[in-house]
């Protein structure tokens, strides 16, 4: 069952909520109810994945003879010359 619910927020923090609800093309209320849910839904597990970092997944493609320690290594050399 739907309820009515009233909060006082900025305002520009409303219109930027507005306008990011427009771009994904739902309603601020749905926005804000799904948000709500995420944060009050028990977790199961402490070692869940957050829906942010699961929808993150795969979005770089990296090389398949990839190094991340030659190219910390890498890093460190050039922040520290």
């Amino acid at each position: 069952m739907d309820t009515k619910l009233t909060l006082k927020l900025d305002k520009e923090i409303i219109n930027r909520a507005k306008d990011y609800a427009e771009s994904k093309k739902i309603s601020l209320s749905k926005l804000i109810e799904s948000y709500l849910q995420l944060l009050t839904k028990e977790s199961s597990s402490k070692d869940k994945i957050s829906p942010l970092v699961e929808s993150l997944s795969g979005v770089i493609e990296l090389p398949k003879k990839y190094d991340d320690k030659d190219d910390y290594s890498n890093y460190l050399t050039e922040k520290y010359k």
